[in-house]
């Protein structure tokens, strides 16, 4: 029985084989096989065993165009060791045992010079009793900070923020000072001081900020969590309070400050306090207001000035 073999490449990449067989010379039976070429190389992989479910390793997996050097360092990243930490926290998803962790898809590392700035992934969580998956795809950050600077002159009251053009959401916006931690070292009120000076031109003593979140139950991490459904940004919120003459307010308005050369196009703004809370969306701003106001009304700053 002669056979004929043609062939036909698909746009998927895999290979189209007709076999056609002639059993007579009025009857011919055709069969189509499908044989997949690839020239992807070999997807990343690494095993992680979790203390809270040592006999459930978690597979640690790189998305398609995720490089080697940046599939370990995601791995070895503070993000990355931060997050499985939390997660098996007293109150972390993987606590009490009815969610299990099974696998981690790497999709998207930036880098920030020799670290990682964001790190983007995908977990897979799954409930044990029903088996559905739990929501899990996270965009990492870390912890940051931010500063409500007030400054009295004159019977005033004025809180000091920045302008700045914030791409993601495609706008221009009003909000406290801030900035992400650099390093590992968990210098929250350093960094605080550091970013108002980089963004404002202000120079703050460290012994002069109060950390606001530091009122918050210890059961909350004393942090806020701006987007918990889609980030792991953690921020602590510090207060500044001090007085100033009235030409300090003027020399304030509208200067341009941040660091140039890392793109930052800040411009300062001054706002009467009592105008505050309608100035601007930025929750940095709403929350300080907020915990400033409940942390007068209930007198724990002015113990802890005393």
């Amino acid at each position: 029985m002669p056979l004929f073999l043609r062939s036909l490449l698909s746009r998927t990449g895999s290979t189209r084989y007709t076999i056609t067989a002639l059993s007579t010379p009025n009857r011919k039976r055709t069969t189509a096989l499908y044989c997949k070429m690839s020239s992807e190389s070999p997807l990343l992989t690494h095993s992680i065993a979790l203390p809270i479910q040592p006999a459930e390793p978690v597979q640690i997996v790189a998305a398609p165009g995720i490089s080697h050097s940046h599939f370990w360092s995601a791995i070895d990243s503070s993000l990355f060791k931060q997050w499985l930490y939390n997660m098996q926290t007293e109150t972390g998803v993987l606590a009490n045992g009815t969610m299990t962790l099974r696998q981690v898809l790497i999709q998207g590392v930036d880098m920030f010079g020799k670290r990682i700035g964001f790190l983007k992934f995908k977990a897979d969580i799954f409930d044990k009793e029903t088996g559905s998956k739990v929501p899990g795809i996270v965009f990492a950050r870390g912890p940051a900070v931010a500063v409500l600077i007030l400054l009295e002159s004159e019977g005033e009251t004025y809180a000091i923020l920045t302008e700045q053009v914030r791409v993601p959401v495609g706008r221009t916006i009003l909000e406290l000072p801030a900035g992400m931690l650099d390093d590992d070292k968990g210098d929250f009120v350093g960094t605080a001081v550091r970013e108002v000076e980089e963004e404002t031109g202000i120079r703050l003593n460290l012994a002069d900020m109060i950390d606001l979140t530091a009122f918050v139950d210890s059961s909350t991490g004393c942090r806020v969590f701006p987007s918990p459904g889609g980030c792991d940004e953690e921020i602590s919120i510090f207060l500044y309070r001090g007085c100033v003459a009235k030409e300090i307010i003027t020399q304030l308005k509208g200067k341009e400050t941040g660091l140039r050369e890392h793109g930052e196009l800040i411009k300062v703004r001054v706002v009467p306090y009592k105008k505050l809370w309608r100035s601007t969306a930025d929750s940095k701003v709403l929350v300080a207001i907020a915990l400033f106001e409940m942390a007068t009304k209930e007198g724990l700053l002015h113990r802890l000035a005393n």
